[in-house]
């Protein structure tokens, strides 16, 4: 029993392709006897003739390969330039030392000398610059 002529009409129908048009195997005999669009159509509505789900292309063997270095193209630098580095780094400085100013932890001249620190690249990390407040802490 060939259900070509029905399996195109449910493809143009669904608006999708004929190969993921699937009908239903225990009424072959009920589709076979549709010959019109409106019977295709009441058959869908029915459930009978339905479009599968799209296939979709694992990436699972193509992610196994983007690890280690020999996937990396490009130098470190290359890869994150120093200025980006730079620029992370001093917004980041610079957020922690409004909080700090902002909660009355350091004093506004205090939060001026500090933050010219930080625009000359003195402070690593934030954790630098808490280690270093804290030292600053101790003296005083």
């Amino acid at each position: 029993m060939k259900l070509t002529t029905q399996r195109r009409l449910a493809a143009s129908i669904l608006g999708v392709g004929e190969n993921r048009i699937w009908m239903d195997p225990a009424r072959a005999e009920e589709i076979s006897s549709a010959i019109t669009r409106r019977d295709v159509e009441r058959l869908i509505r029915e459930g009978a003739i339905k479009a599968r789900p799209v296939r979709g292309i694992s990436r699972g063997r193509k992610r196994e390969g983007k690890r280690g270095p020999g996937s990396r193209k490009g130098s470190w630098g290359a890869r994150l330039p120093e200025k980006e580095r730079w620029m992370r780094r001093v917004r980041a400085l610079r957020k922690r030392l409004r909080e700090l100013r902002e909660s009355g932890k350091i004093s506004r001249s205090e939060y001026r000398r500090l933050y010219r620190r930080v625009s000359g690249g003195y402070f690593r990390t934030k954790a630098h610059l808490e280690a270093y407040l804290k030292e600053r802490e101790g003296k005083e």
